[in-house]
């Protein structure tokens, strides 16, 4: 739970401390949505299938801590720096980063028993990252249109 708590503190005090390249609406709004797209994977994987879960399976209340400290964290700094240049070799380098990043972290929470499997692997994860992370840079960049649309209508 340490592990948990510090790395929420550190990540957290890093989006605070980094250039801010998103606009306050974009951030809140891919926010939500990463919450949201979190939870309806959630509860197929982790409630219905129970491949992986947070602290105990089903629905617990300390399962909100790492959803709610860690998971916009991470979206933000993901797409904070995500490459805005069309240079796909840097794309794929720059989400493959991410993704080591976010298996280790998995495997660390494993270790401080944050996160158990039970069916779920660790390549699972190392496959799904870059697949999430693109989908959120997607939603973004729909987050942008609609936002641009709306100001061209008034």
């Amino acid at each position: 739970m340490l592990f948990l708590f510090f790395s929420i503190l550190v990540l957290n005090m890093i989006c605070f401390l980094v250039p801010r390249r998103l606009s306050w609406i974009e951030i809140l709004v891919t926010t939500l949505f990463g919450l949201y797209f979190e939870a309806l994977v959630n509860v197929y994987l982790d409630l219905k299938y129970d491949l992986y879960g947070v602290f105990n399976k089903g629905v617990d209340w300390a399962g909100l801590i790492p959803h709610f400290g860690m998971y916009p964290a991470l979206s933000y700094l993901v797409l904070n720096f995500y490459p805005r240049d069309k240079n796909i070799t840097r794309i794929i380098v720059y989400l493959l980063a991410w993704t080591i990043f976010s298996v280790a972290y998995e495997c660390i929470s494993r270790a401080t028993d944050v996160l158990y499997y039970n069916g779920w692997r660790w390549w699972y994860s190392a496959i799904v990252y870059p697949l999430i992370f693109l989908i959120l840079w997607y939603n973004l960049k729909f987050t942008r249109w609609v936002i641009k649309k709306s100001l061209s209508a008034d």
